[in-house]
């Protein structure tokens, strides 16, 4: 039951889905209980990636798989859906990354950047690519094959929540202490939250792995993990920490390599 609670509380965190009245006062709240719910960040994908692909299915099919544009529409809503369920939570971490650290070089001026709710020309512009790349992989892999599509989302959103835990593990905190809620997750994650959130993902993978060739399981895996840890690099170097925003901006990063691996993984096979 207390898994439970750490679960619902990280839906609550991290969605639109309403853990409201008796059932949030049952569930209650710590910053211990969201350190544990670090275990469940995966879990969230689960929600995310099951919504995506009955848009994608349900657009694909009922448009005609056979019509050129019926992957790019149920690219398109499936995005759509995913963005109403989290509320941008993940897109507006990247805008604000991409302001903070393209808009400066020094450390502090960056920090302060990233705290203006204002977006600017460097987040406008992350924000109209990475939607852009995620709807352009996911047109493509839809046009190859609709379980390719449905594999892809399933597998990009859960593990694309596991890459910003080792991120809070690896860097310390440096946002602003007394604001951020991120500040309880990166006080301490145990090496079995980590574990946890690994067995979140073995499910969705090992589906990935049945419904498609090995290669694009391989594939995926590494280019959405080499981007993730590209991206705590850039942390690690420009900032010397990491803010909630970037645990934001490296699971949209995840989530895009996993789709281009996929893609490259399909696209080698021919």
């Amino acid at each position: 039951m207390q898994a439970l609670r750490h679960y619902l509380l990280a839906v609550q965190f991290f969605t639109r889905i309403p853990v409201t009245g008796r059932l949030a006062a049952w569930v209650g709240y710590s910053p211990a209980m969201l350190r544990a719910s670090a275990a469940h960040f995966p879990g969230i994908g689960w929600l995310a990636g099951g919504l995506s692909c009955a848009v994608f299915a349900l657009l694909h099919q009922g448009l005609g798989a056979q019509q050129p544009l019926a992957s790019l529409v149920a690219a398109v809503l499936c995005t759509v859906a995913t963005v109403l369920m989290t509320g941008g939570f993940h897109e507006d971490g990247l805008a604000d990354v991409a302001d903070g650290l393209g808009g400066s070089y020094d450390r502090e001026r960056a920090l302060d950047i990233m705290k203006d709710s204002r977006i600017g020309a460097f987040g406008a512009m992350a924000l109209v690519l990475a939607l852009l790349a995620k709807v352009s992989l996911l047109a493509l892999l839809g046009a190859h094959s609709l379980g390719a599509a449905l594999a892809a989302l399933a597998g990009g959103h859960v593990l694309s929540r596991l890459w910003p835990l080792f991120i809070v593990r690896w860097l310390p905190h440096v946002g602003d202490t007394a604001r951020s809620k991120s500040k309880p997750l990166a006080d301490q994650i145990s090496r079995g939250a980590l574990a946890a959130a690994v067995l979140w993902c073995f499910l969705p993978l090992a589906l990935v792995y049945q419904a498609q060739a090995v290669t694009f399981l391989i594939a995926s895996i590494t280019v959405s993990m080499v981007a993730a840890a590209w991206m705590g690099r850039w942390f690690a170097r420009r900032l010397q920490g990491f803010t909630g925003d970037c645990l934001g901006a490296t699971q949209q990063v995840g989530e895009i390599g996993f789709y281009l691996g996929a893609a490259l993984a399909l696209g080698a096979a021919r």
